[in-house]
């Protein structure tokens, strides 16, 4: 089962996250949405709230996966930008008890760095995560793009897996002939290799 986050901005049933997950579960895999307090609370209240901090978050999730545990699966865990970013958190955290229940992570469209910020680099935690993780990245993606990303030294439990064309949410340029579907197909496929 892959526990699926959503980014920071869009909720759990936003256009990317309804077609990436039906793209993973074509793999043959159990896909489990659910939404951070915050985005629950816009839900109710029709309005806009900003994330909350990382560790409300990572709590939240924590309580996610022992929830997810009672199915009797094998869990994952990951999310799209913001989301794949607090799922590294979570498994990177050896002090957190769920985290011995989590066999890898997937992250979709990683926050490398804030847009036009490549100096403010949210890499650190990512060298005491133990776990495989699969990055599968837009190739134009502003919050990180290959040039940086194979500059920063990362683990080898590390996969990153190249989009090419797409941005942060898998767009690619009209004038490649390609469109987001066939990238999140691509992602999909990419994460069902590397999960099984």
């Amino acid at each position: 089962m892959l526990l699926l986050a959503h980014g920071a901005g869009a909720p759990m049933d936003s256009d990317f996250m309804n077609a990436m997950a039906d793209a993973v579960a074509a793999q043959g895999i159990s896909v489990a949405r659910f939404e951070f307090p915050y985005m629950h609370r816009r839900r109710i209240e029709g309005r806009q709230f900003p994330p909350d901090r990382a560790p409300k978050l990572i709590e939240h999730f924590s309580r996610v996966v022992e929830q997810a545990r009672s199915i009797g699966l094998p869990v994952w865990i990951g999310g799209k930008s913001m989301g794949g970013r607090m799922a590294s958190m979570l498994a990177a955290d050896s002090s957190l008890p769920m985290q011995e229940h989590v066999k890898g992570v997937v992250a979709l469209g990683y926050p490398f760095h804030p847009p036009g910020k490549p100096e403010k680099i949210r890499t650190e935690h990512l060298h005491e995560l133990q776990k495989p993780l699969l990055i599968c990245q837009g190739t134009r993606d502003p919050f990180g793009k290959s040039d940086e990303v194979s500059g920063y030294g990362l683990p080898e439990q590390i996969l990153v897996r190249w989009l090419e064309g797409g941005d942060h949410d898998f767009k690619p340029l009209k004038r490649s002939g390609r469109d987001q579907e066939e990238l999140i197909v691509e992602a999909a496929a990419q994460l069902g290799m590397f999960i099984s």
